[in-house]
C-alpha cells in the first residue's frame, strides 16, 4: 500500500506530491493528459518554432514562493529570466507607469502627487517580505505566523476593498496600475480584501521581480516532476481517473482538482455544492513578426503589460465580466511577450506574445476583435505584425483543463469569503469527510497562481494524518 496518491499533475499536485516524497512517504501522481503541467505549461500552438505558454507565463508568486525556494529546482533546469522592468501599464498618450524592482523608480513613475503615498504604502512591508509572504500565503491555521504583529499590519492594510486603498493616490496613474494588479484574479475592485491582492503583486514585483521560465512555463513543472522522481516517487500520464477505485490502495489521496471533480469521484455528493466559480477568460497566443509596437517605450523592457485606461475603465470590465454576464467593451487585458527575454521561444527575429480578457463564466464568443482593438490603442500597427493566433475561450479552456470550470482560470471565484476561505468556509479547507480523501488545488488557500502553496499546505495536513495513523 502506498501512503498517498496524488490525482492531477498542475503545479500544486506536483509540489504536493514532492513534500510528501522528501518526507519519506511513498506517492504516486496520475495525470489525465499526456504530459504534466495543469496550468503550466507550453506548447506550439500556432507556428513550428513558436512555443506557447497556454494559462500562466509570467511568474511573480513562483519565484517568491516559499515552497518553492525551498526547493532545488534550478539543478532540474528552472531558470528565471528577467526584464529591464517587471512590469508596465500603458496609457494612450505613450507614457507608462511601471512596476520596478526599485521602489523609488515605481514611484517616480507615479507623478510627484503620489509618489510618497506608494512608498509609504510598501516600504513598511518590504524588509519583511519573506516572512510575510510565508505567513500570509499559510493562512488559515497551516503554521502559525513567524511575524503576527506584521501580518496583521498587512490585514489592517489589504483586508478593505482596493477601491479604498486606492483613494491613497490623487492621480489616475497610480490607481491604474494597482486596480490592475488587483484584476489578475479577476476581481472587482469592490471586493473584500482585494487591496492584498494588489499589494502582494506590488511587493513580489520589488522583492523578486516578475520573471518567466526559460524555455516556457513547462520548465516549472518538469523541474518539480524530475525533483519527484529522484525523490522515488512515480509519474503516471494518460491516466483519467474518474473514482477512487480506479486508483492504487494508499492511505491518502490527494487531489488537485476542482471540488466538483473531486466530489464526483470521490463520492463526496454535493459536499461542494456551494462553492462558487468565478468569471472565465478569453485568451489569445500569437505569434508576430516583430516586437509589438508599443507607444510608451517602457513596455518594450518588460515581459508583462496591463493594458486598461484608467481605473474606471478595468473597474467597468472587470464589473461586466463578473456581475453583469456580458463581455466587457474595452476589457482589461493582461499580456505577456515572454521571448523579449527568452530567445529560446520564437525563431530568430520572430515573437510569442499572450493576452487575455474577462468574460462571463462559459461565455461562447469571440473577444478577438474587442482585444485587438484595445492594443491597438496601445500598440498601433499591432495587427500587422500578427503572423498567426491561436484563440481560447471558456469552452476551449475547459476542454483543455478540467479544473477551469467555465473557463475561470482560478477555478474559484475569487471574491467575498471565498478569497480566503475556500473550498468551504473551514478553518482546515484541504481535508474533506472522507478522512483520507484531501484536495490541494488553488480553489485552496493561498489560491490561485503558480506557487505550489496549496499543494504545500494540503501535504502538511496530510503528513500530520498519517503520522498520527503511525503512531
Amino acid at each position: 500500500m502506498l501512503d498517498a496518491v496524488v490525482v492531477g499533475a498542475g503545479p500544486n499536485g506536483l509540489t504536493a506530491a514532492v513534500e510528501l516524497a522528501r518526507r519519506g512517504f511513498s506517492v504516486a501522481l496520475f495525470e489525465a493528459r499526456d504530459t504534466v503541467g495543469g496550468g503550466a505549461r507550453t506548447e506550439e500552438l500556432t507556428l513550428p518554432g513558436f512555443r506557447h505558454d497556454p494559462c500562466s507565463a509570467a511568474h511573480p508568486l513562483g519565484i517568491n514562493s516559499p515552497a518553492f525556494r525551498a526547493m532545488p529546482l534550478e539543478r532540474y533546469g528552472l531558470e528565471w529570466l528577467h526584464a529591464d522592468l517587471p512590469m508596465a501599464h500603458p496609457f494612450p498618450d505613450g507614457t507608462a507607469a511601471v512596476l520596478s524592482r526599485s521602489v523609488a523608480e515605481t514611484a517616480a513613475s507615479f507623478g510627484p502627487r503620489d509618489a510618497g503615498a506608494y512608498r509609504r504604502l510598501v516600504e513598511p512591508f518590504l524588509p519583511k517580505w519573506d516572512t510575510l509572504a510565508r505567513d500570509f500565503m499559510s493562512l488559515p491555521l497551516t503554521a502559525l505566523p513567524r511575524d503576527p504583529v506584521t501580518l496583521a499590519r498587512f490585514g489592517m492594510v489589504g483586508l478593505p476593498p482596493s477601491s479604498w486603498l486606492i483613494r491613497r493616490f490623487r492621480d489616475e496613474r497610480a490607481r491604474t496600475l494597482f486596480a490592475g494588479l488587483v484584476g489578475h484574479v479577476m476581481a472587482p475592485l469592490s471586493g473584500f480584501a482585494t487591496g492584498a491582492i494588489g499589494l502582494v503583486f506590488a511587493l513580489a514585483a520589488h522583492a523578486r521581480g516578475w520573471p518567466v521560465a526559460r524555455g516556457g512555463s513547462q520548465s516549472v513543472s518538469d523541474a518539480l516532476a524530475a525533483y519527484l522522481k529522484d525523490l522515488g516517487g512515480t509519474i503516471h500520464t494518460d491516466y483519467e481517473v474518474k473514482r477512487l477505485d480506479d486508483l492504487p490502495p494508499a492511505r491518502a489521496y490527494v487531489f488537485d482538482t476542482s471540488p466538483a471533480a473531486l466530489a464526483r469521484i470521490a463520492g463526496l455528493g454535493r459536499y461542494y455544492e456551494g462553492y462558487r466559480y468565478g468569471p472565465g477568460v478569453f485568451k489569445v497566443d500569437y505569434a508576430l513578426d516583430g516586437p509589438v509596437p508599443w507607444t510608451a517605450k517602457e513596455a518594450h523592457s518588460t515581459t508583462t503589460v496591463q493594458i486598461g485606461a484608467s481605473s474606471t475603465e478595468i473597474d467597468t470590465a472587470l464589473r461586466a465580466a463578473s456581475r453583469q454576464g456580458r463581455a466587457p467593451e474595452r476589457p482589461f487585458m493582461i499580456t505577456v511577450q515572454p521571448s523579449v527575454v527568452d530567445p529560446t521561444r520564437a525563431p530568430d527575429g520572430k515573437h510569442v506574445f499572450w493576452a487575455y480578457g474577462h468574460v462571463p463564466n462559459g461565455w461562447t464568443g469571440d473577444l478577438t476583435d474587442a482585444l485587438e482593438r484595445q492594443l491597438e490603442r496601445f500598440a498601433p500597427g499591432f495587427r500587422d505584425r500578427v503572423l498567426a493566433r491561436a484563440t481560447a475561450g471558456p469552452p476551449e479552456l475547459a476542454a483543455r483543463n478540467a479544473n477551469y470550470v467555465g473557463g475561470d482560470i482560478g477555478t474559484g471565484a475569487v471574491s467575498g469569503l471565498q478569497i480566503m476561505l475556500r473550498p468551504k468556509l473551514s478553518l482546515f479547507p484541504y481535508g474533506t469527510p472522507h478522512p483520507a480523501v484531501f484536495i490541494c488545488s488553488q480553489a485552496t488557500p493561498p489560491g490561485p497562481g503558480v506557487h505550489g502553496m496549496s499543494g504545500h499546505n494540503a501535504a502538511k495536513a496530510v503528513w500530520r494524518r498519517l503520522r498520527q495513523q503511525d503512531r
